[in-house]
């Protein structure tokens, strides 16, 4: 098999038959055989009539269609839109306009969300939609006209429509730009040629696709997890002895309720690299403790990022998501755009050598490039004396009660040191008296038992200063989280202030 043309830069022609790919349920691919697959994909888009700067939509399961799909259009100019198919059929319909996509494929059991008049392709069999199979059939041989191609995500839309965040084109061969992504892993320590890579969420989101495709490139094998858990994670880490994967806090909250979770053998870990969502510091060190000092953070963005902070500097610094990668810069501003001292706290600005522009949406860009060159995403934090970065909440969830500021992300980590809490939402309700008060939301291990919430709500007593301590515990079944790990906090807020009327 030739590998010219090979979107894997740290491959080589004498890996054409190595296992390069393990879908979830075992199945095995090869290097040459998923670049003949995505260069027949490739050519089949081309010959469905799409041109450089054309969008392809894809509402797909973790599994070897993603790779072959995003190395399809890698090399043939395209932007690939991800879709989140948790999200309703209206939203994922606006995105696939919004996008203006010229293809949809999806999984049979997704095909109801979005069922759109579109040419349509199927990775299996449903009734109107053409099969997959008719696209990556053709001749594997790579395209003679080579372009580099993007990943368009979409942001959540935790307020408004989700925007799709869109970089232009740049005009080479894909050559250059994947073996940016693998040098990106460099970063973290990894090394071309070295590793297994565990897909542990859905590869709609943003990170997780990049992670696990920079792993790819890296010349590293990818093993994939549809349906997370703990223990089908740590049986996955002792059987291809994983070396690396792309987590966030909950996966760590969820692993540690494991009972035997010391059973298992973890000795292959070597870089593990967090991010999405703050890290209660307690968790982190118990992770530290049984995985030893190989777990790397993270912050980042949709936009664009970021820090990133090593287990030394973390120790050194309990709470830190570390100083600017290289690359990228960081301020902390007020909301008049001055420049902030160390230690104070206001909106964080990140600032990289490549911008971007939310697509259609001049204004939202506008909006988020407010500082001279740096854009926000809303988060609030503090640089230290040193340029380390530190976290308090997106501004958005801060609460206000009396005039104080209350950041709940503070609240979450120390409640999510209760034995019986597994999750925990905490955010501000209508108070006529103060503004807001604070109200927290709990996952628990077991039976809820009666009488538990004014258990947990003495316990806080002795954990949290009166002002941060929830005025009530509500519990559920199972908080309203993503695969991802992503909060959708407003499911639970929400009802809260349209009962008096208002919204936030």
């Amino acid at each position: 098999m030739d590998l010219h043309g090979m979107e894997f830069s740290f491959w080589k022609r004498e890996d054409a038959d190595t296992v390069c790919l393990v879908e979830p349920d075992g199945t095995e691919h090869t290097v040459g055989s998923l670049q003949a697959a995505a260069a027949s994909v490739a050519r089949g888009l081309r010959a469905l009539g799409l041109q450089p700067g054309d969008a392809v939509a894809m509402c797909l399961r973790n599994s070897a269609a993603v790779y072959q799909l995003m190395l399809a259009t890698s090399q043939a100019g395209l932007y690939l839109v991800p879709l989140n198919w948790h999200g309703a059929p209206d939203e994922l319909a606006y995105i696939v306009a919004d996008s203006e996509a010229k293809v949809l494929i999806a999984h049979p059991e997704l095909v109801g969300l979005v069922d759109l008049d579109i040419p349509r392709f199927v990775v299996g069999e449903a009734e109107g939609w053409q099969p997959w199979s008719t696209l990556i059939d053709g001749d594997p041989a790579p395209l003679d006209d080579r372009l580099a191609g993007l990943i368009m995500n979409y942001t959540s839309g935790t307020t408004g429509r989700p925007k799709g965040v869109r970089r232009p084109l740049p005009p080479v061969p894909p050559e250059p730009i994947v073996t940016a992504f693998a040098m990106f892993l460099l970063m973290f320590g990894m090394r071309p040629g070295q590793g297994v890579h565990l897909v542990v969420a859905p590869l709609y989101h943003t990170a997780v696709l990049y992670f696990s495709a920079s792993a790819l490139h890296l010349g590293q094998q990818v093993v994939i997890m549809d349906k997370w858990t703990p223990v089908g994670m740590l049986e996955r880490i002792q059987r291809y002895g994983v070396t690396n994967t792309h987590m966030v806090p909950t996966h760590f909250v969820r692993l540690l309720k494991v009972e035997d979770r010391l059973d298992y053998d973890v000795s292959s870990l070597s870089h593990i690299v967090h991010g999405a969502a703050p890290c209660p510091p307690q968790i982190k060190r118990d992770m530290l403790a049984w995985w030893g000092p190989v777990i790397s953070e993270y912050y980042a963005a949709t936009e664009g990022g970021g820090t990133m902070a090593t287990a030394s500097e973390w120790l050194a610094r309990p709470g830190t998501v570390g100083k600017p990668w290289q690359g990228a810069a960081i301020k902390i501003c007020d909301d008049e755009g001055a420049e902030l001292a160390a230690g104070d706290v206001g909106t964080v600005y990140i600032k990289m050598q490549q911008g971007f522009e939310y697509h259609k949406d001049k204004a939202k860009t506008k909006k988020a490039y407010r500082v001279d060159g740096y854009f926000t995403v809303g988060d609030a934090g503090y640089l230290d004396e040193d340029g380390y970065l530190f976290l308090c909440d997106r501004k958005a969830d801060m609460i206000i009660s009396g005039g104080v500021n209350i950041y709940p992300a503070e609240i979450e980590a120390v409640l999510l040191t209760h034995p019986r809490i597994l999750d925990v939402a905490v955010f501000g309700i209508p108070d006529e008296d103060w503004g807001e008060r604070v109200h927290a939301v709990v996952e628990v291990d077991g039976e809820a038992a009666e009488g538990l919430s004014g258990e947990i709500l003495a316990w806080s007593k002795d954990v949290l200063a009166g002002y941060k301590r929830p005025r009530a515990i509500e519990l559920i079944d199972e908080m309203p989280r993503d695969p991802n790990g992503k909060l959708r906090k407003r499911t639970l807020r929400d009802p809260h202030w349209e009962a008096v009327g208002r919204q936030i």
